[in-house]
């Protein structure tokens, strides 16, 4: 007689795992394993795609700054290896130099002050990264695309009432006032001087401006508004620093060779505080007036020169 065959069945044990003939899905810590690896993957490429950050330019990986150009660096780059410019549309490198020199030296960064947006402007704002560079411009159109393209840097518009015509009126006028209204000490916010620009935000007149470039408004031609203005506010802002500020600053006036630039530097600058020339860029240094502020006079006499300081 023959044996009855049997079937064996075998049930998989849904208690045990890691052996032949175990179950086909992972256990509890597989899982939580491959979760892991998920998640670590997902913040990688999130950390890593982000943008970077508008204000420091730099992005964090894993806790650490990336290697990155700040924002107004990247920009000033991209401007000046894609512009096509003339020789007369911007500085030469010997004066580039002079004011980078100057920036250079500034610590902490500096406070730097510019009448006239040019060629140079995104240079300026980079070259003090970290400093405060606010532009100053007769056009309120340039000012507003510059803001539009580039929100970091800090622009503000003036309306001039002067023309390069009425420089020796001006000056005249000045030289009547100099006493009162044009003293080289105040606060230019509240002078009716003709030559002050009194109508900027308040804060700016506040600043310690280490810094002051010159190289706007227009000036080659009768009707334009002229420097004398700028050249006179920069006189003053350099006289009339707070208590505790630094007690020098360095002026630059451009195409110091014409006329208007020439006389008012002279005026308002003074030849004594006349430190180097580079091509057509005049570089002074004028200290903060301490002391007696009753003297009314910018620049002082040929016969008491001597006794005095660059300050």
């Amino acid at each position: 007689m023959k044996p009855t065959a049997k079937f064996i069945v075998l049930h998989p044990s849904v208690h045990k795992s890691g052996s032949v003939g175990g179950p086909i899905f992972p256990s509890h810590r597989a899982w939580l394993a491959v979760l892991a690896v998920f998640i670590f993957t997902f913040a990688f490429i999130i950390i890593t795609t982000r943008e970077p950050d508008t204000i420091s330019g730099k992005t964090a990986v894993a806790g650490k700054p990336k290697s990155q150009l700040p924002k107004p660096v990247f920009d000033a780059l991209l401007h000046y290896a894609s512009a096509n410019v003339t020789s007369s549309d911007h500085m030469s490198a010997d004066e580039v130099k002079a004011v980078a020199a100057v920036l250079r030296g500034c610590n902490p960064p500096c406070n730097f002050l510019v009448f006239g947006l040019t060629h140079e402007t995104l240079l300026w704002n980079s070259l003090n990264h970290n400093g405060r560079t606010v532009f100053i411009d007769e056009s309120s159109y340039l000012v507003s695309k510059l803001e539009e393209k580039h929100p970091f840097i800090e622009a503000f518009d003036v309306q001039f009432t002067t023309k390069v015509s009425e420089l020796y009126d001006l000056i005249e006028h000045y030289k009547q006032e100099i006493s009162k209204e044009c003293r080289p000490v105040q606060n230019l916010l509240f002078s009716d001087c003709k030559l002050a620009i009194n109508d900027l935000p308040n804060h700016v007149y506040d600043v310690p401006w280490d810094v002051i470039l010159i190289d706007g408004p227009r000036g080659y031609f009768a009707a334009a508004p002229g420097r004398m203005a700028a050249i006179y506010t920069a006189g003053v802002l350099a006289r009339s620093k707070r208590v505790g500020a630094s007690g020098e600053t360095h002026v630059f006036v451009h195409e110091i060779e014409r006329e208007v630039e020439r006389i008012c530097s002279e005026e308002f600058l003074c030849k004594h505080h006349l430190v180097e020339t580079k091509d057509r860029l005049g570089h002074f240094v004028v200290g903060k007036r301490e002391g007696n502020l009753n003297r009314f006079e910018f620049c002082p006499t040929t016969s008491d020169s001597s006794s005095l300081s660059p300050n």
